[in-house]
Order: C-alpha cells, then structure tokens, then sequence
C-alpha cells in the first residue's frame, strides 16, 4: 500500500473543506449537485468520446496501482538471474526449463522460454524489446486517459459557472437570491479545478512514473537474460545488473 497516495488524497480533500471553511464561504456552499452533474459527466462523457474501449479498460485496471503498486524486488531479482546463469552454466541452457512454470511475471516467462529454446541472443534482444516497448506503450496511452481527463475537467468547471451565472441573469427580480446564485455558479469552477489538479494530473503522473519503473525492471530482465543466452560470467552478469539498482 502507497502511504503517501493516501496522505495525498485525504490532504487534497482537506485543503479545500479547510480553506473554504477558512474563507468563510462553509462546506455547504462547496456542495453542488448541479455542478457535479455538469463537470463530472461532462469529463466522463469527454473520455468516452476520446477513448477507445481498450484503452480505457486498460486505465481502470491500472487505477489500483496509484494505491496499490506492482511490488518488484530489485536486489532479489538480480540474485535470481546470477542464479539461473549459474544453473546454466551448470547444466546448460535447457537446465532453465523448470523455472519457467514458476515464474509469475508474463514477461519472464517469455524471456526464459527464448533463452530455453536456444534463440540468437539478437533474436531474443529484439522479441523482448518489442514486447517491453509495446507494454510501456500500452500503459502510458491508458494513463494519458486521467491526464486529459485532467485537462478537460477545469473547461467543464468554466462551463458550469457561466450556466450558473446564466440562470441567475434569468431571475435578477429577485435580488435576495443573487448571492446565493452567483456562488453556487463559482462552485462547478472550483469542482473543475479541484478534480483536475488534485486528482486526475497527480493520478497520471503517479501511474507515468510507475510504468517508467515497470519499464526499467524489464531491461535488466532482458540485460540478463541476453548475458545468460551469451555464456556471460555469472559475477560479470552481477556486476551490470547492479547498476540498474540505483
């Protein structure tokens, strides 16, 4: 569980009710039904338009990420691969087999069985780079969806205000109701706002680092693996690997 994901969250909530309290505008006057309808669909219904199914499957199945992160051991990583390069140096490549069923991870999977078959250590540099370039690919277009989400939503919040400041012109006999009205208008600008910069850009660019991360663990796995494939020293193999730990 990301700690500092959640301080963030309760942070950012309370950073409005506090300040909105401070100002003395109340919390009631931050609670807008209309406001939420028009710049929460509103951003909604803009994704839908922009999004592909796919991808926004994708972006909700990597949502949990921002609490939840994918936990990936460098240092135990780097000892498992010096391992299997000792095994094969050991008992040959083909000793690697019974590690591949055990492996959780797809793409490791994927780079014992090339380095089990016996592939080039080109071919299994250019499948794996593939796959990896494709992966991050498809990550960072589905975390670009709470990115825009982020950039529509403030338009949206613009929107709801001028609707709010429309339906007060409409009923200017009535003084009495002017303030009233004029900061119910304002509160769909402080939504907009509020989402997009508590929320949907710290959200996208929380996940952006995370897949960058994701990204960096699958070039050691394919540095190793192209060593073991190439009959590289096992403490040599070491030696590189640690690098991609600082």
């Amino acid at each position: 569980m990301d700690i500092l994901s959640i301080i963030g969250l309760v942070l950012a909530v309370n950073a409005v009710l506090v300040g909105a309290v401070l100002r003395g505008a109340g919390i009631m006057a931050l609670i807008s039904l209309e406001a939420l309808v028009v710049v929460g669909g509103g951003t909604i219904a803009a994704i839908c338009v922009q999004t592909p199914l796919p991808v926004m499957r994708r972006a909700l199945g990597l949502f949990p990420w921002v609490l939840r992160p994918p936990s990936r051991d460098g240092s135990g990583l780097v000892t498992k691969i010096v391992e299997w390069s000792n095994t094969a140096r050991k008992r040959g490549l083909l000793g690697l087999e019974p590690m591949i069923e055990s492996e959780s991870d797809e793409f490791t999977r994927k780079a014992l069985q090339l380095v089990v078959d016996g592939h080039e250590p080109e071919h299994i540099n250019n499948a794996l780079s593939v796959d990896m370039n494709m992966r991050e690919h498809a990550d960072i277009t589905a975390a670009k969806v709470f990115e825009s989400a982020g950039t529509y939503s403030p338009t949206l919040g613009i929107i709801g205000a001028v609707l709010g400041l429309m339906a007060v012109l409409q009923n200017l006999a009535d003084p009495t109701q002017l303030g009233h009205g004029i900061a119910a208008a304002f509160t769909a600008t402080v939504y907009g706002i509020s989402f997009a910069n508590l929320f949907f850009l710290p959200v996208a660019a929380k996940l952006k680092g995370i897949i960058h991360r994701q990204t960096q663990f699958r070039e050691l796995i394919m540095d190793g693996m192209m060593g073991i494939a190439q009959g590289e020293n096992p403490r040599s193999i070491e030696t590189r690997l640690q690098g991609y730990l600082h």
